[in-house]
């Protein structure tokens, strides 16, 4: 028998949100993967797909920037060690002029935004700099910087206004310029805060992500007695109801929920004699587990 460690049980509670006792007996279940622990707690309804239920003990802010054209923005999570410094005009200020500099600079990644210059140094000197200063080690986690891909659209920001914790860009393209694609994109981007989709679109769903959800779909324990056909057309139509929640176009709109994110863009395209389409976003979440800023919020078309 596989020894489980209070490590395992932990790490187990920290992705799913489950109590202690049941992801020990889910462990033990599963001779010691995880994986097949979390699809045991899933078919159990202990836990539940894409919930976020642990955060890393991170503060700090989550800021964005695009640029008056709407071609280019960017959108990073800069963490501190306390709320209190969050607050900081200083940190503050700091998270400004990072923001600025990914903004001109265009990194692909964090790493690649601490070495560019800045003024007589570069980036992590200035964060160097305030860390000395201010007496708390800051970090930049992660960012996503997005420039138009096509001849006309636009970047599409949203910070939450409490705080800014949360935010949200998108990549929004037309078939044509038109005058209000940057206020649409915006609206775009506040949904994706309020409703939080893996996705863009069902296409874009692996292969792997489908069968994995049939699985746990079929194994519960609600559907044991049901005759083959009729457990089938269950479990279909649960998987396509449960993914639709998680992808873009398929949300209900958060300022209209009568119709979807898709039918809406529609619409708005149709009365701009446009089409228009989102071809990638990026969510952060301030503090969220580095396993789910990999899995979510992160769509590509």
């Amino acid at each position: 028998m596989v020894e489980i460690s209070a490590s395992m049980v932990k790490e187990l509670r920290d992705r799913t949100g489950a109590a202690m006792m049941d992801c020990k007996k889910a462990l033990v279940e599963a001779g010691g993967d995880a994986e097949k622990a979390v699809e045991l707690l899933r078919q159990r309804g202990i836990a539940v797909a894409g919930k976020k239920a642990a955060r890393a003990a991170s503060e700090g802010l989550v800021v964005g920037e695009v640029t008056a054209d709407g071609r280019l923005g960017a959108l990073l999570e800069i963490n501190c060690e306390t709320d209190f410094v969050a607050r900081n005009p200083e940190f503050v200020e700091l998270t400004e002029q990072i923001r600025g500099y990914a903004l001109s600079g265009k990194p692909a990644t964090a790493d690649e935004l601490l070495a560019a210059r800045a003024g007589a140094g570069t980036v992590a000197d200035l964060i160097t700099e305030k860390v000395a200063k201010i007496g708390e080690n800051i970090v930049v986690r992660r960012l996503s910087v997005f420039e138009l891909g096509s001849p006309a659209g636009a970047i599409g920001l949203y910070i939450h206004a409490l705080g800014g914790k949360m935010g949200a860009l998108l990549e929004l393209q037309s078939s044509k310029p038109v005058a209000e694609a940057g206020a649409l994109a915006k609206e775009i981007a506040m949904h994706i805060v309020s409703a939080k989709p893996i996705y863009l679109s069902k296409q874009e769903i692996p292969k792997e992500v489908l069968d994995n959800e049939r699985r746990i779909e079929s194994g519960k324990a609600d559907l044991a007695d049901k005759k083959p056909e009729l457990r089938e057309k269950i479990v279909q139509g649960r998987v396509d109801k449960l993914l639709a929640e998680r992808c873009l176009l398929e949300q209900p709109f958060v300022k209209d929920p009568s119709q979807s994110v898709g039918q809406y863009l529609k619409s708005k395209g149709q009365a701009a004699g446009a089409e228009f389409k989102p071809t990638r976003f990026s969510l952060f979440i301030l503090g969220e587990t580095q396993a789910a800023a990999e899995s979510e919020g992160n769509g590509q078309a």
